[in-house]
């Protein structure tokens, strides 16, 4: 029988408002050769080499032909679909310039996108019989919203310069709400709080500062 735990959501849009999501407690990954042997089990006519071998064969394909360019959709299962990033250090585009900052070398593939079958969901559904593991809370800054930023200010004061890392550290925040926190204050230029600096190298500074 499968878990499931009740958890706070992050407060993204500062609403005050408290709500929950529900996930599985996962127990334990089932590794390569555990799924062979299971797929292999006696009475199932398949030895484990051939299980092996099919599966690695599978995966060479997959990658193959969404190399190519093709999305791969295998019943019951599900879709799978490249997606592509920039090359680290590397600036995109904008959509209507006319300037060439990148070409084909600066674009790659960073992941694969997956779409579970109706079938899949359908019919992990049918085999799971769910009970509550509990409640998982987020851990919230001892901080009001207004003694974070005078905990910013003075921290801006004495190091000149602040890394979402540092206000974490600050408040107790969050790597998520810690930086949609500090987005907020960089918007409003009443809080004299702005940035340097472009995605992982960015830091906040004073605006006074600059």
């Amino acid at each position: 029988m499968a878990e499931y735990i009740k958890q706070e959501m992050s407060d993204l849009d500062g609403s005050g408002e408290q709500r929950v999501f529900y996930r599985m407690k996962t127990y334990h990954n089932i590794n390569a050769r555990e799924f062979v042997s299971k797929l292999a089990r006696p009475g199932s006519g398949l030895s484990e080499g051939n299980v092996l071998h099919v599966l690695t064969t599978l995966a060479d394909e997959l990658a193959y032909y969404m190399a190519q360019g093709y999305s791969v959709s295998i019943d019951g299962v599900g879709t799978f679909k490249p997606t592509l990033g920039i090359a680290e250090g590397k600036e995109t585009d904008t959509l209507d310039g006319d300037e060439q900052k990148r070409n084909a070398r600066s674009i790659m593939v960073n992941g694969v996108n997956f779409r579970a079958s109706k079938d899949l969901i359908k019919e992990t559904a049918r085999h799971c019989e769910l009970k509550r593991a509990g409640v998982s809370r987020i851990h919230h800054s001892p901080y009001s919203p207004e003694e974070r930023i005078t905990l910013a200010l003075k921290y801006l004061d004495e190091n000149h310069f602040m890394r979402v890392a540092d206000y974490m550290k600050l408040t107790g925040l969050r790597k998520t709400s810690a930086t949609l926190e500090l987005k907020r204050l960089r918007e409003d230029p009443a809080n004299d709080i702005t940035t340097e600096g472009k995605r992982n190298g960015m830091i906040y500074v004073k605006r006074n500062n600059k």
